[in-house]
């Protein structure tokens, strides 16, 4: 193959590259040249939650925060999973209606599980 036509075809690339890095480098140190360090009280204080912290930060976590946090991904992605399937319900004929027929219940079964073991429960 011809060099010419080799730069030819991706040159643009290149161009691309070096300017997308160059560009990357230059907001990450931007920062720190233009920043100037000046901390006081009330930017130190806690804005967050409102009240000061108390305890250690290590404590762990019950459980169920990690079995509510992922049930929500689980029934986030089956509605990211619904909607294409909607628009596209008449093209993909009845296999494809009844392989999500068959998602929706394993993922109700799974949510069933979890509703009679208790997960869901707050004491």
């Amino acid at each position: 193959m011809n060099m010419q036509l080799y730069l030819e075809n991706y040159l643009s690339i290149l161009i691309f590259i070096v300017i997308s890095s160059c560009l990357a480098f230059v907001l990450i140190i931007l920062p720190f040249v233009v920043n100037k360090l000046n901390p006081y009280k009330e930017k130190l204080s806690t804005y967050e939650c409102g009240f000061e912290n108390f305890g250690n930060a290590k404590k762990k976590f019950d459980v169920r925060f990690y079995l509510v946090s992922i049930l929500f991904i689980i029934f986030d992605l089956e509605i990211a999973f619904l909607f294409p399937w909607a628009i596209v319900l008449k093209e993909i004929g009845l296999i494809g209606f009844w392989s999500m027929i068959m998602f929706i219940i394993t993922l109700t079964i799974g949510f069933i599980y979890e509703w009679k073991k208790g997960a869901l429960e707050w004491e």
